[in-house]
């Protein structure tokens, strides 16, 4: 049963971080358009992309791997595992600044500009790349 709940988890780290890599560039976009009929069709697509694949996902991705821990003890004693579940909450708050920015698109008050989303779009790469580091290598 232990696989299968890894693999129902990795399953759900790759549609969490696809949302991830995918609402901050709804945002570029957002940012950019300029008729109110572009605006509105960003707001919908933003907002079902949160609600409907990235903030189940990310519940996926917490339940199951803290099944896994939960079957495998041993694993938080593996400093690897702490760097790794430091940086699943920064992903966590990652995932709430995209909300408030959702939100401040919403209600047209948005005051970045699409550049600056296009940095922000970036956090997201470096923590997979830590992350998938730390759960392959197991560094520590």
């Amino acid at each position: 049963m232990y696989l299968w709940i890894k693999a129902l988890h990795l399953i759900s780290v790759v549609t969490w971080f696809a949302a991830l890599f995918y609402l901050p560039r709804l945002f570029v976009y957002h940012a950019m358009a300029e008729d109110q009929v572009s605006r509105e069709r960003f707001k919908v697509m933003e907002r079902k992309l949160y609600r409907g694949i990235m903030t189940p996902s990310m519940i996926a991705v917490l339940v199951l791997g803290g099944w896994l821990l939960y079957l495998n003890p041993g694993l938080m004693k593996m400093g690897w595992m702490h760097a790794k579940l430091a940086l699943v909450f920064l992903l966590i708050g990652y995932h709430h600044v995209c909300l408030a920015f959702m939100k401040k698109f919403a209600r047209d008050a948005n005051s970045k500009s699409h550049v600056f989303y296009r940095w922000f779009n970036e956090a997201p790469v470096l923590i997979l790349i830590a992350v998938i580091c730390l759960a392959v290598v197991k560094p520590f």
